[in-house]
């Protein structure tokens, strides 16, 4: 906020004493105040003025000739003039003529407001005009007050080219409620500086140039300090149905103001650079307002533009995804884009080093490089993954793994050494691993591979050794985080019905102690009450007593049956957990070589039970069997108990 006429200090030189009080009538007052400043050889801010009369005219201009008679106001019209239809008219003009009686500034020790720190300020477009009177400030109260705080402002709205009596009716309240503060404390000190509005015109709004905004790059803003991903080049705009893709802003003309100068203030014409000039495909869908044009996508995938037309697609053929190329692609698994990445080289990489793929579906006709990602709703890979890739769908298939793969149905034609992790994997050939799932199926199984489940392992032939096949009901987290919440929550049961007993037991025992004393008080409060007769206090305090006895016994007992009732429902819940092993089977439809383990793991007692069976041996079919009360073993089972 500009400021104008800030109270000086300044002590009157003595040239400034020799000036003569002088009357004109100017239309510009600092003008002429630095003009008879100079007559005297000295700085104009040494002179002041009074202001004996304002003049106010208006016209209205010819638009051709520029010309038209100028009519005077009066004051008392121009303080509540707003017509706004004149006001905003260019054609319309304003202009005030000042009278006033220029003359030296009164030296410090005659100048009652010298403290009175006042400055008058406006805003960028001059339309509203603000009072500040600074911290410290002070001031006494005379009877003139109310009339020279008025002057003041006006005084320093002249200097300021700001005109008076116009657009300023909340002056006359401003000064009203300074007067009645300063009446009140005789001398006042603002201990705070302090703003006030003195004048308020018709602000003009701004025109608007067109603007095309590109929503759907989505260009993240980087952090301070935060690591930029390179990878990460935004190759897919990937969108969603009814996200806002562009957005044209129409260009639109402002509307005219007035400042507080009387200045018409005529808005700009717009600028227009950026009308579309592109056409949209059928999925996406153009709703046109007095403000804009938006473009919103009518349904999932991606968009790209193609021979200066926006389209929505969801396939997408590439060579590969790499740094160079592509960059890391993160669409989104609900996106509905799907990949084909058709690089099939043995050597090269379909998915390069350090790559990220986050799509709906992939076909993957080559490798996965190393430290490579690929997350996907359905996924497939034609080549080999490198020992350092991950690889997520819900249904999955690998041609050769050697890395680390998640999902639901995930099947794999070579596992080398990988790591498989899902609910039903089904592999042709295991050289090596490590596979988790529900069920487990292996075509052919070699040496080295651990597989462990909660339902069935299967292996169609055996040609190694040193495996170890596990049957594991905590292997699912959500089940082992259940038994834990479990075990956790029956602990704390066992604790709290523990607790509960013993207090169940001291009530009882207080109650069966005085049962004999209550009979004896409830006859004679009976016999009182038969008799019309103030039952003493003390019989009516001790017969309540052993009524809340009673009743705090009764709430134990119940607390103490709900709390064992949900005891008995999460051993039982535990104990199916256990029982599901019962059902679980580990078969093999091949022959038995080497050495080979077989393992089922209880949850109660928690034991781990081991199985080896014999180089050379058919026995096919594997279960857990109860030999005795709670003693478990692992038995080969007949082939009608075969899942």
């Amino acid at each position: 906020m500009a400021l104008f006429g800030l109270s000086s200090n300044k002590k009157v030189s003595s040239s400034a004493k020799k000036v003569r009080p002088t009357v004109v009538r100017t239309q510009n007052v600092a003008k002429e105040l630095f003009k008879i400043a100079k007559s005297y050889d000295m700085e104009a801010d040494l002179l002041d003025f009074n202001l004996l009369d304002v003049q106010i005219f208006t016209r209205i201009i010819h638009p051709e000739t520029q010309d038209g008679e100028w009519e005077e106001m009066a004051v008392e019209e121009a303080q509540s003039f707003q017509n706004e239809e004149l006001l905003l008219n260019p054609l319309f003009q304003i202009k005030q003529t000042y009278e006033i009686e220029v003359f030296a500034k009164k030296p410090v020790s005659e100048d009652p407001y010298n403290d009175f720190k006042l400055a008058v300020g406006a805003n960028a477009t001059k339309c509203k005009v603000y009072l500040s009177i600074a911290q410290n400030s002070k001031v006494v109260y005379s009877s003139r007050f109310e009339h020279d705080f008025i002057d003041l402002i006006n005084r320093k709205k002249i200097r300021a080219g700001i005109l008076v009596y116009m657009f300023d009716s909340m002056v006359e309240h401003l000064a009203s409620k300074i007067s009645a503060r300063v009446r009140i404390a005789s001398e006042l000190i603002f201990e705070k500086s302090e703003t006030h509005l003195i004048a308020e015109s018709f602000e003009p709004t701004a025109t608007k140039n067109d603007a095309l905004i590109l929503h759907y790059e989505n260009t993240k803003e980087i952090k301070e300090n935060e690591r930029v991903d390179y990878a990460s080049r935004g190759f897919i705009q990937s969108v969603q149905k009814g996200q806002l893709l562009i957005e044209y802003v129409k260009a639109k003309m402002g509307k005219p103001g007035r400042n507080c100068r009387g200045e018409f203030m005529e808005p700009k014409e717009p600028v227009v650079n950026h009308q579309p000039t592109f056409k949209v495909s059928d999925n996406i869908k153009i709703i046109e307002t007095d403000d804009s044009i938006k473009y919103y996508a009518d349904e999932n995938g991606y968009i790209t533009l193609e021979n200066n037309t926006y389209v929505i697609k969801k396939e997408m053929d590439v060579e590969n995804i790499d740094f160079k190329t592509t960059g890391s692609i993160d669409s989104g698994i609900d996106s509905e884009v799907n990949i084909v990445v058709k690089e099939a080289d043995a050597i090269k990489d379909a998915v390069g080093t350090g790559m990220n793929v986050e799509v709906t579906e992939i076909e993957i006709d080559g490798n996965v490089g190393s430290n490579a990602t690929v997350l996907a709703k359905k996924a497939s890979i034609g080549g080999q993954t490198h020992k350092t890739a991950s690889v997520t769908a819900e249904n999955l298939e690998i041609n050769v793994h050697k890395g680390m793969a998640y999902g639901e149905n995930i099947h794999i034609t070579r596992l080398e050494h990988g790591t498989v992790e899902g609910e039903f994997v089904e592999i042709s050939q295991a050289v090596g691993g490590n596979i988790r799932a529900k069920e487990v199926e292996i075509e052919v199984c070699a040496s080295h591979v651990k597989v462990t489940a909660t339902r069935k392992i299967e292996i169609k032939k055996m040609i190694g050794s040193e495996n170890i096949f596990t049957i594991d009901p905590l292997l699912s987290r959500d089940v082992q985080n259940s038994v834990e919440d479990n075990e956790k929550q029956a602990e704390l049961l066992k604790e709290e019905t523990r607790d509960l007993k013993k207090e169940i037991e001291k009530y009882q025992n207080l109650i069966k102690n005085g049962m004999s004393a209550f009979i004896d008080i409830k006859k004679r409060l009976l016999h009182y009450q038969k008799n019309k007769v103030k039952m003493p206090a003390s019989f009516v305090k001790k017969y309540k007593q052993f009524q809340n006895m009673q009743e705090r016994l009764k709430s134990l007992k119940e607390e103490y049956a709900l709390k064992q009732e949900k005891l008995n429902l999460l051993t039982t819940r535990t104990a199916s957990f256990q029982d599901n092993i019962m059902d679980a089977r580990v078969i093999n439809r091949g022959k038995w070589l080497g050495y080979n383990e077989i393992k089922f793991k209880l949850i109660d007692p928690p034991i781990e039970l081991v199985y080896k069976p014999a180089e050379g041996s058919r026995e096919k079919i594997f279960g857990l069997v109860e030999v005795d009360d709670g003693e478990y073993a692992i038995r080969p089972l007949d082939d009608e108990e075969e899942l």
